[in-house]
């Protein structure tokens, strides 16, 4: 592969995890990551150091080693060190303020997202059975038996001939005498009883139907933004919505 002496042909996604080094072969480690503006290099095994280089001083990249204008005494103040919070930031020392340096400081905030999720819930329907006395009026008929005296004549009783059969004996005369023993004549009656049945039947349906309805429900919850404030040489808090900075505070910073 060519090299490439300008850094602006540079492709930087081939730099990750190639060799660095600077000014008289000054051994950088290995690139870990290319940012805007830092490159971020790592040495060491065991007790690894990290660095953040700007991006500025890359020389050139021939394949297999990245060429970087950092002298030894220019690398200890590229160091990473334990109190950094945010990457790509670097420490700097005052022989540095002669150069053009950037670095990147995110400021996090949080957005509110408010998904549906859908729970189900139940009503049951329940059928008991409930007891009633309901009086209905039927009419039934039966047999009743009257009984009535009434005196005969000689001419009538001779040509009488009861019908009915008494238990004794009778006799073959017309007309037979007085009885001689208890007779008991059975005469049969006939009603209506009545005859209770019942039966089964559809009252009424009950229909049970779904519908969605649509409701609108406010939400409000509590989210977290971070402000940037810092002090200017009058020792006055700025914070990122006031708009009094000059360009000559950005300078001194």
């Amino acid at each position: 592969m060519s090299s490439s002496s300008n850094k602006d042909n540079i492709d930087w996604n081939d730099v990750i995890k190639k060799e660095a080094i600077g000014t008289d072969g000054l051994d950088l480690g290995t690139v870990h990551e290319v940012g805007d503006t830092y490159i971020v290099t790592q040495k060491g095994l065991l007790n690894k150091k990290r660095y953040h280089i700007p991006i500025s001083s890359a020389e050139s990249f021939d394949g297999d080693i990245l060429k970087l204008r950092v002298s030894e005494s220019e690398l200890q103040g590229y160091e990473e060190s334990e109190g950094q919070k945010f990457e790509g930031y670097s420490s700097f020392k005052s022989s540095d303020l002669s150069k053009e340096l950037e670095t990147t400081i995110p400021v996090m905030g949080e957005n509110l997202e408010v998904k549906k999720n859908i729970t189900e819930d139940k009503i049951d329907i329940i059928k008991e059975p409930i007891k009633e006395t309901r009086t209905v009026d039927i009419e039934l008929t039966r047999e009743m038996v009257t009984i009535e005296r009434r005196p005969v004549n000689s001419e009538s009783s001779s040509s009488y001939s009861p019908s009915m059969h008494s238990t004794s004996e009778q006799s073959s005369s017309p007309i037979d005498g007085p009885v001689e023993s208890r007779t008991e004549i059975s005469i049969p009656l006939k009603r209506e009883e009545p005859v209770i049945t019942k039966t089964p039947y559809v009252k009424e349906e009950v229909i049970v139907k779904k519908k969605p309805i649509t409701e609108t429900k406010t939400i409000s919850e509590e989210i977290t933004t971070e402000n940037i404030k810092y002090d200017n040489k009058e020792n006055k808090s700025i914070g990122d919505g006031d708009r009094g900075i000059n360009q000559a505070d950005n300078e001194a910073l």
